[in-house]
C-alpha cells in the first residue's frame, strides 16, 4: 500500500509542479510522476531537518517542502529532457 500512496502523491505533486511552473513543460506524465515522488522524499527530508516530522492533522509545512522540492526536480527534469530531445533531433538532421 505504501507504493500506491507514493505513486498517487508523486502524480499529484508532479501535476501541481507542472501547473505552477510558468510556460509549457514538455516532460511526459510518467516523468512528472517520478519527479513528484522524488520531490516528496526530498521534501520529507528537508522538513525533518527543520524539525517537522509529523503533526496532528494536516502536515502543511511538510507538504510545502514536498511541493517546493517537486518544483525544483520538475524544472531540472524539464531542462534535461528538453536538452536530450534537442540533441537527438539535431543528430537526426545531420
Amino acid at each position: 500500500m505504501g507504493w500506491l500512496w507514493a505513486i498517487i502523491v508523486g502524480f499529484v505533486l508532479g501535476l501541481i509542479a507542472k501547473a505552477v511552473i510558468p510556460g509549457k513543460q514538455h516532460i511526459p506524465l510518467w516523468l512528472a510522476t517520478i519527479c513528484g515522488m522524488i520531490g516528496a522524499v526530498v521534501g520529507n527530508s528537508i522538513a525533518r531537518g527543520f524539525g517537522i516530522e509529523e503533526t496532528r492533522g494536516i502536515d502543511w509545512g511538510r507538504h510545502i517542502f514536498q511541493l517546493g522540492a517537486a518544483i525544483v526536480v520538475v524544472l531540472l527534469a524539464e531542462t534535461l529532457y528538453t536538452a536530450m530531445k534537442r540533441r537527438k533531433h539535431e543528430g537526426q538532421r545531420v
